[in-house]
């Protein structure tokens, strides 16, 4: 019906442009043309399904208006052929931008739209090559994998609208000057590229798990982000565990959602939450893709070790039913593999639960120089001071965490913290002067 046509391109959005881009930028040998082509088509939609009612295969409407928009583009363009194209394509697989046949026969046209899926897997892995840095692929990824707007993107990474296009550009023509082949890596490569992939989709969606900035504690369109462009390298590579166990740990750790902020938009930490509202569908699925991921063998990874952790603490049904020692030999491992100052942050976490907070704080004793300037490092310093009533210390740690925090919610509960210490403000100098002369 014409009046849902708002809601079917939404929609369409979602289902399609990462494919639809994909096959576009294959078409056309420039990420530029094949991404304002289907910008243009999109725009097109609202009012033509609007007025004409909504296609039945809404992909073929968008890819056969975003080639003609891209083919009179090139017409009107002249020396194009001339000019560096922005993404580099193999020559087994070229295309003729102003409509010819690609050598290999294949015919973006036809009904195989269903043909897509290799298409886009090329556009995941040229968005993270690794001759890009960081930052630039997961902007690149989130823009032409993902969808998200120049301003949501600049949001992110807390720049400027012009910053961001700038970098973006950028990042499209060093794809250019280093020759990077649009295509799938071969055998050799796929370990230093699916790494590059998957350590982006993990950046995505930790921005969003915990915001770094901002009134709101979770940016959920970015963990939703992040868990669908892991769905599609699992299932365009299935006979690989990793993929398989990052969405594990995504899933797990996002059914937690609706429980780590109360109604006010306040903190709830762990132990607190409640567990009738953990999303028992995705816990389900995050179990069952770990068990398949655990089942190829081989070594541990990271991601496979960090999901097992997670599982540990979607399975428990209360707090005092999780098994903390199975989790700290988790940390271990994962830390002999990682080297990762957060990890050893995180076991010192399990290890207080397990031993107590003074054999966990031993363990932050070298971190300082390595976090300096991440919040949750005095935070935690500040919780095992607390337990162990050291409260002037607890108070400073407190204060230096909200020094370093620019989430609203988190910044809300160090604040909490510390006003509850102040009463105490006497008895505390007492206590660790007592303490210290103990030690």
């Amino acid at each position: 019906m014409a009046h849902d046509a708002p809601g079917a391109v939404v929609e369409a959005f979602r289902a399609h442009w990462a494919r639809l881009l994909a096959l576009l930028a294959g078409h056309f040998r420039s990420l530029d043309i094949a991404e304002d082509s289907l910008a243009e088509a999109f725009e097109l939609a609202v009012e033509h399904w609007a007025r004409d009612g909504i296609p039945d295969r809404p992909e073929a409407w968008l890819f056969t208006t975003a080639k003609r928009r891209g083919l009179d583009r090139v017409r009107r363009d002249a020396t194009l052929a001339r000019k560096l194209p922005l993404l580099v394509i193999d020559a087994a697989a070229g295309t003729d931008p102003a409509g010819g046949a690609r050598p290999d026969g294949f015919d973006p046209d036809d009904a195989a739209i269903s043909a897509i899926p290799d298409e886009r897997l090329r556009l995941l892995f040229t968005c993270c090559h690794p001759a890009l840095a960081l930052e630039a692929r997961t902007a690149l990824t989130l823009r032409l994998v993902g969808g998200l707007t120049t301003p949501e993107i600049a949001r992110a990474f807390l720049v400027s609208e012009p910053t961001m296009a700038a970098r973006l550009t950028r990042a499209k023509k060093k794809i250019a000057a280093a020759s990077i082949p649009y295509r799938v890596p071969t055998e050799a490569e796929l370990p230093d590229r699916l790494g590059g992939v998957l350590t982006v989709l993990y950046l995505i969606f930790t921005e969003g798990h915990s915001a770094s900035s901002g009134d709101a504690l979770v940016r959920r369109g970015l963990c939703d982000e992040a868990i669908r462009l892991t769905r599609v390298v699992v299932e365009l590579l299935p006979d690989e565990p990793d993929p398989m166990a990052l969405l594990a740990l995504l899933l797990l750790h996002h059914s937690r959602r609706d429980a780590r902020a109360d109604d006010t938009g306040e903190l709830v930490l762990l132990p607190d939450q409640d567990r009738e509202r953990w999303h028992q569908t995705e816990i389900a699925e995050g179990v069952a893709l770990l068990e398949k991921a655990a089942g190829f063998g081989g070594r541990a990874t990271s991601y496979l070790l960090q999901a097992a952790i997670a599982a540990e603490h979607a399975s428990a049904r209360r707090a005092v039913d999780t098994d903390w020692r199975a989790i700290t030999m988790l940390y271990e491992r994962l830390e002999r593999i990682t080297d990762s100052p957060v990890v050893r942050l995180n076991r010192a976490v399990a290890v207080a639960e397990a031993d107590g907070p003074a054999t966990a704080l031993a363990l932050l004793a070298d971190l300082d120089e390595r976090l300096a300037n991440y919040h949750l490092l005095p935070a935690t310093r500040a919780d095992f001071l607390r337990r162990m009533g050291r409260l002037v210390a607890a108070r400073e740690e407190y204060s230096r965490a909200l020094r370093l925090a620019g989430n609203s919610p988190e910044r809300a509960y160090l604040a909490r913290r510390i006003a509850e210490l102040e009463p105490h403000g006497h008895h505390a100098e007492a206590e660790d002067a007592r303490r210290s002369d103990l030690s």
